[in-house]
């Protein structure tokens, strides 16, 4: 008998003390052996231009730090650098037109549907309407998993005619090509649902809308030393802008209004943080000439850090036509100032009307004057508002909330649109969790 198991042992059916003794040793091997990292998901967030990268600040660290690889895409520019750096992520410059270029646009798509497949990520997030519209395509063509078109805003609603019905068929596609489309508020979801942009079950609202909230910390109540800086007399009343000066963002009637506020309030201010944007609602020159000459407008150029400037303001007026979701506003309300702004679809959604701020119809210069002499003359209106905006985006727009909301839903997409073997990796076949005895 003994034989016999000693045969069968020889022959390899029956562990020998030799073989145990490898398994063992080859066990305490793999334990010794760091793990090997699981891949992580690679997401790609494209938008045409470097500028749009003000509105990313936080939203790409979040993912990263969530467990995604990060990728962002966008024109050349030192912005694009600059955020990647900050936010710890990698960067891709490709070349895109912001308006209509046939020749350039084919050019960008062949470029994008070359880099998707070479990257093959399981999820891409493109935004603003050149790269919304092209590198959705290129998403669908290479069969990325998940495709989100963020929709940021309506160009076509200060367009007419055929550009306009141009600009909607681009919406149009590049929701058709896309898996789900996220609206920055409620007034943009509505909005591209009555134009038939993309079906009821494909857009979707994140808790209350915006696409980062605020850094309450960053913007917050308090003083500084900006108005002496800025040549601005501590007492004299001072209404702020913030953002692209631009006929969209309604910066002509701003202008005449001020005039009108100057014949009520002669020691008012005009404070415009912000730069002469090359887009094609770009200011007419008379009137870049106007706002540089006025001996009560103070205008910065472009400034990285806003938050300064916040504090040096009685009262915020965005007078726009067209807006996703103004993070200006949010960041005005959350350093306690009073905002007025329009009705238009985006910026409604950024005030509790008489409660944070004031609602006026766009494109009525007497309207803004209205309404900031209101604030302006009553200095307890202003207090109370200021202090009840602020916390209106202590509820609902903090930003570790709103971009926990995005990487949660994220997560869910890749959980429904991947396979198995990409949602749970196998653990590799030498490691500590599958020895190999």
């Amino acid at each position: 008998m003994f034989k016999r198991s000693r045969d069968i042992a020889d022959a390899g059916f029956l562990p020998t003390l030799s073989s145990v003794g490898n398994q063992f040793s080859a066990f305490a091997a793999s334990l010794a052996r760091p793990l090997q990292p699981l891949p992580r998901p690679h997401i790609l967030v494209g938008i045409t231009s470097p500028q749009t990268c003000l509105v990313l600040g936080g939203r790409l660290r979040a993912l990263r730090e969530a467990g995604f690889r990060v990728t962002l895409l966008s024109s050349p520019g030192e912005l694009l650098d600059r955020t990647a750096a900050q936010e710890g992520v990698e960067s891709i410059a490709i070349p895109m037109q912001r308006e209509m270029a046939p020749l350039a646009d084919l050019v960008a798509l062949v470029r994008l549907c070359w880099l998707l497949y070479r990257l093959k990520p399981e999820m891409t997030e493109f935004s603003t309407p050149k790269a919304g519209l092209l590198g959705s395509i290129a998403a669908m063509l290479c069969g990325v998993p998940a495709r989100v078109y963020f929709l940021r805003g309506l160009k076509l609603e200060t367009s007419a005619g055929l550009k306009r019905r141009i600009l909607l068929a681009a919406e149009k596609v590049a929701s058709a090509c896309s898996h789900t489309v996220l609206c920055n508020s409620d007034s943009l979801r509505n909005r591209a649902l009555a134009l038939g942009v993309a079906p009821e079950s494909k857009l979707h609202l994140l808790g209350n809308g915006s696409s980062n909230g605020v850094d309450v910390e960053r913007f917050s109540p308090g003083k500084n030393n900006l108005r002496s800086r800025l040549g601005l007399p501590l007492n004299a009343p001072v209404v702020g802008f913030v953002g692209r000066l631009t006929r969209d963002k309604g910066l002509p009637e701003l202008i005449e209004a001020f005039d009108a506020i100057l014949a009520a309030k002669p020691e008012a201010h005009l404070l415009l943080v912000g730069w002469f944007d090359a887009a094609e609602d770009a200011l007419g020159s008379l009137l870049r000439w106007r706002i540089e000459h006025h001996p009560r407008i103070h205008m910065t150029g472009f400034v990285a850090e806003t938050a300064p400037y916040y504090r040096a303001m009685d009262v915020m007026v965005l007078p726009t036509w067209r807006e996703g979701f103004p993070n200006v506003v949010l960041e005005a309300a959350s350093s306690g100032i009073p905002v007025v702004t329009t009705l238009c679809t985006g910026s409604r959604d950024a005030v509790v009307p008489e409660v944070t701020g004031l609602l006026i119809p766009p494109g009525y210069p007497e309207a803004i004057r209205e309404a900031v002499l209101q604030l302006l003359s009553n200095p307890e209106r202003r207090r109370r508002m200021g202090k009840a905006a602020r916390a209106w985006v202590l509820d609902h727009y903090v930003n570790g909330r709103v971009l926990s909301l995005a990487v949660c839903y994220y997560k869910s997409l890749l959980e429904r649109k991947l396979p198995r073997d990409l949602k749970n990796p196998p653990v590799p076949a030498d490691s500590a969790l599958n020895p190999t005895y």
